[in-house]
């Protein structure tokens, strides 16, 4: 058995069929262990570090960082015993006599390349076209037809005998052309002589307006280049702005070294195909609600000065969080699936929090989130977060999502329309959270306001079942600490 073990990229799961390779945590030489991280891979879905399939030396690696590779590929080879010397090379077999005498040789004149029509093939064999039998003479081509050439005449005394041609037999030709007439010292040609340009400069002339007999050629045996064309084209206009005496303006220029590709791959590729898919697939409903959230912002200060909460990330979006849990307990056809014959009604919310990353946006969700307590809610927010920070958020970690809240108010943003997540039924927008006047208590006061944006499937929800989700959405940030206490 070999010692050289050649290490494919697996399949990350989700049906993923390639991935980009972003680090290489190792170089050819280095002695690595049994499930030690060898390389950092980036998939449609995050970025994973892979572990060693073996332990032993690193001989070759296939691909370079940047490269996407399929699934299945190898990407690595390891020889599992390093200790045992020198890898003996195995020598490649020299075919013997027989076998190369068995080989007819195609013939120089009129040979065809081999497992062509006609020509040699394995074994010995002619390759043929069934039913035709294997060619029996040699290809001819036709001579092709000289210019300027008179074929000789026939004497009576011409055999009828077929004989081989004399290539001394002297040829009667017509007398030689006339040259070609050079373009002037001036740069201009005599109209109908023959331009040296290749069709692109042709169509470039055409396009601009230019006669190509009146250039000069910089090119090779005195062809016309592009930039012959436009400097003709440029002088052209120079002299007519010039004639008509206006002032002379500089158009701007717009080409591809003012452009900036960006390759569609990993995360972003997903995410466009599952967007495009959600937005033509489910009919989206969006509503909005402007909620006066000043006394969820106190309960927050109250909740931060708790002894037990100082060392929590406490923000505006876990009582958001909180109060879209509570929603769906109220109204359980919100957290659903539409599965064409029938509509797919969750017990759990694997709530899901879109998380804008270097590598594009992605949306984890958080397992089972009904049933967390406030505080560990929080912790799995602030875990949740700096895991998608930091790209090392796995597959599992963002499939299976029932329910999603996008925070777009941290940008700054009031609100927006989301789109939903393939096999979700609402996701929520969370504004942000600005002093605005407000009408409180019969008077007008500056209060802490926020919009909220609910996007949802009609085919599940209908207009009454969202207002209903997201005015008690609102009811809670309104007043939490009363909500709480009246529907827990």
């Amino acid at each position: 058995m070999s010692r050289i073990k050649e290490f494919n990229l697996p399949d990350l799961g989700e049906g993923l069929t390639e991935g980009e390779i972003l680090a290489w945590l190792v170089k050819v030489g280095d002695t690595i262990e049994l499930n030690q991280p060898i390389v950092e891979v980036e998939t449609a879905k995050a970025a994973v570090e892979i572990p060693a399939k073996w332990a032993g030396q690193v001989k070759s690696i296939f691909h370079p960082e940047g490269s996407t590779v399929e699934v299945g590929t190898p990407i690595i080879a390891i020889d599992t015993d390093p200790g045992a010397g020198p890898i003996e090379e195995e020598p490649t077999p020299t075919p013997s006599a027989a076998a190369l005498a068995a080989v007819d040789v195609a013939p120089s004149e009129g040979a065809v390349e081999p497992g062509l029509i006609g020509g040699p093939a394995p074994g010995g064999r002619t390759a043929v076209l069934v039913g035709y039998g294997p060619r029996s003479t040699a290809a001819k081509r036709r001579p092709r037809k000289a210019t300027g050439q008179v074929p000789a005449q026939a004497t009576p005394t011409a055999s009828a005998q077929p004989v081989a041609a004399a290539p001394t037999a002297p040829v009667a030709r017509t007398a030689p052309a006339a040259p070609r007439t050079a373009p002037a010292a001036n740069g201009h040609g005599t109209a109908g002589a023959l331009v040296l340009a290749k069709p692109p400069v042709r169509k470039l002339a055409r396009d601009l307006g230019v006669d190509l007999t009146t250039l000069t050629g910089s090119g090779p045996l005195g062809s016309i280049t592009r930039e012959d064309v436009q400097q003709a084209a440029d002088g052209a206009t120079t002299a007519a702005s010039t004639a008509v005496a206006a002032p002379a303006t500089t158009a701007a220029a717009f080409g591809a070294d003012r452009e900036r590709r960006i390759p569609v791959k990993g995360v972003r590729k997903l995410t466009a195909e599952n967007m495009s898919a959600s937005a033509f697939t489910a009919p989206h409903v969006t509503e909005f609600l402007t909620v006066d959230v000043t006394r969820a912002m106190k309960a927050l200060d109250r909740l931060r000065a708790r002894r037990e909460w100082r060392d929590v990330r406490v923000s505006p979006l876990l009582l958001v969080a909180k109060a879209v849990l509570l929603a769906v307990q109220r109204h359980p056809m919100v957290n659903s699936t539409w599965a064409g014959d029938e509509i797919v009604v969750k017990e759990y919310v694997n709530l899901g929090i879109a998380a804008a990353t270097e590598r594009g946006l992605i949306v984890p969700n958080i397992k089972d989130a009904g049933r967390l307590s406030l505080r560990e809610l929080a912790d799995a927010m602030t875990a949740l977060v700096q895991t998608a920070k930091a790209g090392k958020t796995s597959p599992a970690d963002m499939s299976g999502g029932t329910l999603t809240i996008t925070n777009v108010g941290v940008f700054g943003v009031d609100t927006g329309t989301p789109i939903l997540p393939p096999g979700e039924s609402a996701i929520l927008a969370f504004g942000a959270v600005r002093e605005m006047p407000w009408v409180h208590k019969g008077k007008v006061k500056p209060r802490q306001v926020t919009t909220l944006g609910l996007s949802f499937d009609h085919r599940i929800i209908d207009g009454e079942l969202g207002s209903k989700f997201l005015r008690d959405i609102g009811d809670f940030l309104t007043d939490p600490e009363a909500a709480l206490l009246a529907w827990t």
